[in-house]
């Protein structure tokens, strides 16, 4: 039998992607929490939260297992989120850091390991149901854009737990993140001068703020919840109370149109995500937190505050169809907008005959 100072002893928790974004957020949050024994932080840099252990490695580096031989749980928060990166190095980056934790985490004895994906993994869809329940089945549509990394990483997850039954491993699957720094489909929705939207559906707006996420990873560092854990904030907003709290209005297109024209649209470079992202603005994907709620995790950050921040963040910027514009660019009017979309067909005619030439 464990003597019980020793099964109450703290672990010691390490962090990879410490030095930016939600990693640095989570390392700040544990970094003097008296429920981890020691704190280190792992990235290409040294970051500039104190009192941790800071070891500065490519998180892809095969000796990564030397370097947590000492550590009991892993925070893996080291991915590239870049919607603007190049789709096949983004990937490659996302799954090589993500095979060597789990490798490396397996081979060093860790004895625990949390990531984050997304809840976009459920896939949007207009039948979804509202909430979705945690144990829904995966049905988004593998592609180019983060949703398919997201996918590819939780298969990673899976054969992982074939291969190395002693490892546990918690996936935590976030609702749209919220939050300074956060760039993303759904941010940049609201960074456009009308709200896209297809005829006949609606979707239901659900928020994740990176305070409550961290709050989330927390206990799942600790044990509190294990497996596949959805966050979010409680409930959702329906579209009218996001126009109504934005004062964006809509505009409407049919879904073969809005698809055809968005897909298209990537495949020309023009827009930096694939046109499947766009399910995501206009069909629900909302989740039911139970297994947190069930070990006493409350969101701080509703949903109406999460997208008050949301808007607040946006301010000064300007997008249309996914891609960011900057200068003159930025002077497109609502209108500029739906037309942007609907005169796709020129953009399409005027490449094909270039290529022609």
């Amino acid at each position: 039998m464990v003597p019980t100072s020793k099964r109450l002893r703290p672990p010691v928790v390490a962090v990879t992607g410490a030095a930016s974004g939600i990693g640095r957020a989570f390392l700040a949050k544990v970094a003097s929490s008296a429920d981890f024994r020691r704190v280190v932080a792992i990235d290409e840099q040294r970051g500039d939260v104190p009192d941790v252990t800071w070891r500065v490695l490519d998180v892809r580096d095969p000796l990564l297992a030397n370097r947590i031989s000492d550590i009991d749980v892993l925070v893996h928060l080291g991915g590239d989120y870049a919607l603007d990166a190049d789709s096949g190095e983004r990937r490659a980056y996302n799954l090589r850091a993500a095979q060597t934790v789990l490798t490396a985490s397996a081979a060093a004895r860790v004895r625990r390991v949390v990531l984050v994906t997304s809840a976009m993994v459920y896939g949007a869809a207009p039948d979804n149901p509202v909430p979705l329940p945690e144990d829904s089945p995966v049905a988004a549509e593998p592609d180019t854009g983060m949703v398919g990394d997201h996918l590819e990483i939780e298969a990673l997850v899976r054969r992982s737990l074939r291969s190395h039954p002693g490892l546990e491993v918690t996936v935590l699957r976030p609702a749209a993140v919220v939050g300074p720094g956060v760039d993303s489909v759904v941010t940049r929705h609201f960074e456009s001068p009308r709200l896209l939207s297809v005829k006949g559906c609606s979707p239901r707006w659900q928020f994740c703020h990176i305070d409550d996420l961290v709050a989330a990873l927390e206990m799942a560092a600790l044990g509190a919840v294990s497996g596949v854990v959805a966050v979010g904030s409680d409930g959702w907003l329906e579209q009218d109370q996001v126009e109504e709290l934005s004062g964006l209005r809509r505009f409407e297109l049919p879904a073969g149109l809005t698809f055809g024209t968005a897909q298209r649209l990537h495949r020309l470079g023009v827009t930096p995500a694939p046109a499947t992202d766009l399910h995501y603005v206009v069909y629900p994907w909302v989740v039911d937190c139970a297994a947190l709620r069930t070990a006493g995790w409350k969101p701080l950050w509703s949903n109406e505050a999460a997208f008050a921040q949301l808007l607040e963040l946006r301010e000064g910027r300007h997008t249309v169809v996914g891609r960011r514009l900057s200068g003159k660019e930025a002077t497109l009017t609502a209108a500029g907008a739906t037309v942007a979309v609907l005169g796709t067909a020129a953009i399409v005619r005027a490449a094909r005959k270039k290529r022609r030439v």
